[in-house]
């Protein structure tokens, strides 16, 4: 049923812009691309009344199939839309791993050189002492 108001909304709205772009305005629109045929065909003053008819009968049938969609949407989402699904749903606390206190290894201050100490700099740095070779475990 849905696919059905669907098709025929689509055609409606074809009909409507193809009935609004025939009516002749003040600029004469696209009904005097003929040069006159037109109204030779159809009729001057009939032709307005006809396409005046015809734009507000395409209008009100355009209005009703849209709302008939839009309530048979609702129904067939079962009123609920995945995005208010996902916005009632609560949401997953999420845990950190605690970081580890105890190290095996003590952490080695950085070398303090001269300029940490107020005293100018020479300019080069000074290599850091090679750490100190494990004893051996009885």
């Amino acid at each position: 049923m849905y696919y059905l108001f669907l098709v025929l909304l689509i055609l409606d709205g074809l009909l409507l812009a193809a009935v609004v772009l025939l009516q002749s305005g003040q600029g004469g629109g696209l009904a005097s691309l003929g040069g006159g045929t037109t109204d030779l065909v159809v009729g001057g003053r009939q032709a307005a009344n006809l396409l005046t008819r015809m734009s507000w009968w395409c209008g009100g049938v355009f209005l009703f199939l849209s709302l008939m969609l839009s309530i048979l949407a609702a129904n067939r989402a079962g009123g609920n839309t995945d995005v208010l699904d996902r916005l009632r749903a609560p949401t997953p606390a999420t845990t950190t791993a605690p970081l580890p206190l105890n190290t095996s290894k003590p952490v080695a201050a950085p070398p303090v050189t001269g300029s940490d100490l107020g005293q100018p700099s020479s300019g080069t740095a000074s290599p850091a002492p090679a750490p100190a070779a494990p004893k051996p475990k009885p």
